[in-house]
């Protein structure tokens, strides 16, 4: 039998919302039960010390972390240090997201990403591709070059792992509804990203089979007036995911707290399109050969143009919070829940019932990081010992 783990007094996310009086089990990679108890079971007892206990954040755009960019490295070592590297921010599961290349590099980056589920590297989830099937207009920091449209070969790469999920992010005026449909009936998850479609094009492209947005209001054409835009449909539309990058400076506050009004909550993600610098003490890279640096706490080209982020997940889930004025438990559905509804992996993750996997983060009363467990196994805590 394994050996169980209690968490109580604190304030513990049920599917219900918050709940006060009660004591959250795990036994090996699962929890156990959340029941009502004045008093902790046999076994390892964790003072929450009033603080708050969350399923596990799962991002599904990290371009890089602890020095590592998965465009320069795509192999399981590279994977595992990127996982690393977030785990301590409360990322307990990820897309390792490779932008634009060459279809070789999207080979060899999907057959690491088996290789990581096949060993168990903890936390990764599947693969993002984001590009390179997108539109130039709309490229933000992708490299013009790699760009291509969507061919017989390459939709057969796309659909071709065979362990986790694929999501893939391209422009839709750039394809057709068939290859569209050819992917979803694959089993990929598409999202519009990075393009100038027309409202028209984007509605159809959700009745095609696009089911997400990447980064919204981030390399898409805008809302306006008399022309919609991506922004408008993505807006408009209630039930698709739209992944948004909450650090104040990719979409400005204001934006995002319209945003968040025109939709239901848990059909936004929160995501950090993280590049190499989090979790490192370097805050500079090479992106095909452009240098990256960090200015204001975000990722910048040579140009100005933004070139992902320098955010991790318990400050994207705090700015929710603070810069939004969204309450706790919205914020935690948006970087749990949600994303994993998206990917289709509701009934394990995203969610404390009893059955889901142990992927568990504790904040404390000020939503500072205080401890991670991700399949049951200890992360990082600063634990009170009950």
């Amino acid at each position: 039998m394994s050996p169980k783990t209690t968490f109580r007094n604190g304030s513990i996310l049920s599917p219900e919302g918050f709940v006060t009086d009660h004591v959250l089990t795990i036994a090996g990679d699962r929890i156990a039960s959340l029941e009502a108890s004045k008093s902790a079971s046999a076994g390892e007892a964790i003072d929450l010390d009033g603080g708050y206990l969350l399923p596990g954040f799962i991002d599904t755009q990290v371009n890089g972390g602890g020095g590592v960019l998965f465009n320069d490295d795509t192999s399981f070592e590279a994977i595992a240090a990127i996982g690393a590297a977030h785990r301590q921010y409360g990322t307990t599961g990820f897309l390792p997201t490779l932008i634009s290349d060459e279809l070789e590099v999207i080979d060899a980056a999907m057959r690491a990403v088996e290789q990581a589920i096949e060993d168990g590297a903890p936390g990764v989830l599947g693969i993002h591709i984001e590009g390179p099937f997108i539109n130039e207009a709309r490229k933000g920091t992708h490299d013009p070059a790699k760009f291509r449209t969507l061919t017989d070969q390459s939709l057969k790469l796309l659909s071709g792992l065979k362990h986790g999920k694929t999501l893939v992010t391209l422009a839709p005026e750039t394809t057709t509804s068939g290859d569209i449909r050819t992917l979803t009936q694959a089993g990929v998850i598409v999202a519009a990203g990075h393009t100038d479609a027309s409202y028209g094009r984007m509605a159809q492209a959700f009745n095609e089979g696009v089911t997400g947005i990447t980064h919204l209001f981030n390399a898409m054409s805008p809302f306006t007036h008399r022309a919609p835009g991506v922004v408008g449909a993505a807006l408009e539309n209630q039930s698709i995911y739209c992944g948004l990058i909450i650090d104040g400076r990719h979409v400005d506050p204001v934006a995002l707290k319209i945003a968040v009004r025109c939709r239901p909550h848990d059909r936004f993600m929160i995501v950090t399109d993280a590049m190499p610098t989090v979790g490192s003490q370097t805050k500079t890279f090479m992106l095909q050969d452009k240098l990256i640096r960090v200015e204001d706490g975000v990722c910048v080209g040579p140009d100005g143009t933004l070139a992902g982020s320098d955010l991790d997940m318990a400050t994207a889930v705090k700015n929710a919070v603070e810069m939004v004025g969204l309450t706790l438990d919205e914020a935690a559905v948006m970087a749990s829940a949600a994303p994993a509804r998206f990917l289709g992996l509701d009934a394990q993750y995203g969610v404390l019932n009893a059955g889901a996997r142990a992927d568990l983060v504790w904040l404390d009363r000020d939503l500072n990081l205080k401890g991670v467990w991700i399949g049951g196994e200890q992360s990082l805590s600063q634990k009170a010992a009950a």
